[in-house]
């Protein structure tokens, strides 16, 4: 029998590699976890739906962002700057899409 030591062998299944579509993010965090909210939001709804809870160690979190970072490099190295966000240092949610506002 054969040991793939230092190996890991990750399986993705069909629906789970169609991946889940999200546009808003939440984190939450204790002593010993980060909750990380993926939600949907749709124009012109008022309410928006939790597509995904992930919970992980603090620990687990730090690796995960940097991890982000590192791949945004990447990502800016081939495809150019990614614009910022309104806002100083959070995050302006545009409820209108780019789109015209609503009217009665």
């Amino acid at each position: 029998m054969e040991e793939n030591k230092g190996q890991l062998n990750i399986e993705l299944n069909g629906e789970v590699a169609q991946g889940i579509y999200s546009n808003l993010a939440l984190i939450a965090h204790s002593s010993a976890e980060f909750v990380l909210d993926f939600i949907r939001v749709l124009p012109g709804l008022p309410k928006a739906q939790v597509k995904s809870r992930i919970i992980m160690t603090p620990e687990h979190a730090k690796r995960l962002m940097v991890a982000l970072q590192e791949n945004i490099v990447r990502y800016e190295q081939q495809y150019g700057k990614i614009k910022n966000l309104d806002g100083a240092g959070g995050v302006t949610i545009p409820m209108n899409f780019g789109g015209p506002g609503t009217q009665a």
